[in-house]
């Protein structure tokens, strides 16, 4: 079927509904994570024993995406037709029978069902728990089939495209967006409304809408979670852009590492062009758009929108010194938007809601929700959508359940290699671009890892500094030369080879980065380098004036000493790979430093306590 009218849809969607079952929906999980952790067998024992029990008539089976609880899959949720459901994690082939005989009803005997703390705004007035998830962007996302174009139309899937091409002037979907006050979900938070108005002041003609979807960020992987599942609300947004500016082509630039999300993608737009609901003439308005893909090769610099339209031109991932800005000259030398998955699947919600729904919810300065993907010591790893606003205590005790096994918490990182390191005072936080930036972090895409007291803050500098190293594009010096000085430095430190004129070279040569790099990467790259040195000096100077690693992290200078509880067993000499434990049975055995390669298997092997790491 082709639907070329609002009315079309209308008709479609009550088709949809009226051939609704009212089975009981069993839900498995089949994002990246879900299908890493075993849920393809499950799926499959799930299919196979609803049909040896003849259950069709009361039970479906429905792929669906990631729902954010990585840290439990695989999952299933049991959702009834009347809206109640139960979510069980880290399912079992064995425990299929059970779940499946107890429905939604109640919970299977013997199992657990998995809190989520999660509301639909656009579906539900907001509960009385004080701290909740709040999904916009993640709205379809492990609630639908990606697979089924169908699912999506039934969650008023391309509606917000029927209102804006048949009810709204160019003109005033920009003005909308601008209204909601939106801001950019991958980087600084530039208000993406404004953005659109750019682009769309210039002279008609060729222009272009780009999916930014090459999501780069170590622990990040909030932008993957909407395409495996959600990929129409992406695709209606840049439709809805490429109206909006005057364009007629969209490109979604994403990494060649993410074949489930490429694999969905590539179906969402062949069922999207069969309905007519990508092409030529989309709801008979005379409105023209289509999309293809176009695969990065996961450089982090491509993420910058520059160096991203340069390697789809054929050309190194560089970026460029602005202005020109992209919406003024981009692909091609044409007019182009960039915007990141993320913000884009914000933008129907939006148009069917309306602006002031939006701006309700969140902070006036940042409105709206944001996804964080959770990492770390912490103990529900995976994805939570959280108002604007909302303390970081709240994300990471409450949302995130805290930190594993016991620990305390130390620091947590948002923003990836690009952002700083928040400590325990500053946990009451609120989560929004301003409050970020005054504690010399960034919202950055939203990755958190959360570190605890274990962590050496000099060795998390230098990691982000080596990664930061590896992903430079070289065009600019500063950024080229002066981050390879500072790892350098920061290796030394780690070496227990530092001295004190490093402090101040390290302080000294991250703002020289800082103030001169040509874009963003290397503008930002010596923040956790800053933010730590801020945050724990105390941790840099144990280790360049007493050559210690107070969180016993940095090797080199490690000692594993055997401490008298020692009672000659042998198991540690026997276990080391390197054969430095010497010793006779029934004797205090003795680590030869010399030879120590600082493994720690002793210690990890030792049942009487009696190796100690200092």
């Amino acid at each position: 079927m082709i639907i070329k009218t609002p009315s079309d849809l209308t008709a479609k969607v009550a088709e949809l509904k009226a051939g609704f079952s009212g089975k009981t929906q069993l839900l498995v999980s089949l994002g990246t994570c879900g299908i890493a952790a075993g849920g393809s067998p499950i799926a499959a024992a799930l299919r196979k024993h609803v049909t040896e029990q003849g259950l069709e008539s009361k039970f479906e089976v429905v792929d669906v995406g990631c729902l954010g609880l990585c840290y439990c899959e695989p999952m299933i949720e049991v959702k009834a037709a009347n809206g109640k459901s139960l979510i069980y994690g880290n399912v079992t082939e064995e425990q299929i029978p059970a779940i499946v005989a107890a429905g939604a009803d109640k919970v299977a005997e013997g199992l657990q069902v998995q809190a989520t703390n999660i509301y639909y705004p656009e579906d539900q007035e907001k509960p009385e728990k004080k701290v909740v998830q709040t999904r916009i962007a993640l709205r379809n996302s492990g609630r639908i089939n990606p697979e089924k174009i169908e699912d999506y139309l039934l969650k008023d899937g391309y509606q917000a495209l029927a209102k804006v091409l048949t009810k709204m002037k160019p003109e005033e979907v920009c003005q909308q967006l601008v209204d909601a006050g939106l801001r950019g979900r991958g980087g600084a938070g530039f208000p993406t409304g404004k953005k659109w108005q750019f682009a769309a002041a210039q002279p008609k003609g060729q222009k272009y809408i780009i999916c930014n979807a090459d999501e780069g960020d170590p622990g990040a992987f909030m932008d993957r979670a909407v395409l495996e599942g959600d990929p129409h609300a992406v695709l209606e947004a840049m439709a809805i852009g490429g109206f909006a500016v005057g364009a007629d082509t969209g490109l979604i630039y994403i990494r060649a590492e993410y074949p489930l999300a490429i694999a969905r993608l590539k179906k969402a737009i062949e069922q999207a062009t069969s309905y007519g609901l990508l092409g030529k003439n989309i709801f008979s308005t005379g409105f023209n758009f289509t999309i293809e893909l176009k695969y990065g090769a996961g450089a982090f610099v491509c993420g910058e929108e520059t160096a991203l339209i340069h390697s789809i031109e054929g050309k190194r991932g560089e970026p460029t010194f602005k202005p020109p800005f992209p919406a003024v000259r981009g692909l091609w030398g044409k007019p182009t938007i960039v915007n990141n998955v993320e913000t884009l699947a914000n933008i129907p919600a939006i148009f069917r809601k309306g602006a002031a729904w939006f701006k309700s919810i969140g902070t006036p300065g940042s409105p709206g929700s944001k996804v964080f993907a959770l990492a770390g010591k912490i103990n529900h790893v995976g994805l939570v959508e959280v108002p604007m606003g909302i303390k970081l205590r709240d994300v990471i005790f409450e949302l995130g359940g805290g930190i594993t096994d016991g620990r305390e918490f130390k620091v947590v990182q948002i923003g990836g290699p690009s952002g700083g390191c928040i400590t325990a005072k500053n946990l009451d936080t609120a989560i929004d671009y301003e409050s970020l930036k005054a504690l010399g972090s960034m919202m950055g895409s939203g990755g958190m890892i959360v570190m605890d007291e274990d962590t050496c803050m000099v060795n998390v500098a230098r990691f982000f500094l080596d990664f930061t190293v590896d992903e430079s594009c070289g065009k600019c010096t500063p950024c080229r030369i002066g981050n390879k000085r500072l790892f350098e430095i920061l290796d030394k430190i780690c070496a227990g080879k530092g001295t004190p004129e490093m402090l101040d070279q390290l302080e000294e040569l991250s703002n020289v980065i800082k103030d001169t790099s040509l874009c963003g990467l290397g503008q930002t790259s010596p923040n956790p380098v800053l933010s730590t040195l801020k945050n724990f000096p105390d941790e840099y100077k144990a280790h360049i004036f007493e050559h210690r690693c107070p969180a016993a992290v940095c090797t080199a200078m490690l000692n594993y000493i055997i401490n008298d509880k020692c009672i000659g067993c042998g198991l540690c000499a026997r276990k080391c790979p390197v054969n430095c434990i010497s010793g006779t049975q029934k004797t205090r055995h003795h680590i030869d430093q010399s030879k120590c390669i600082k493994c720690g298997v002793c210690m990890r092997t030792c049942k009487f306590a009696a190796i100690d790491r200092k």
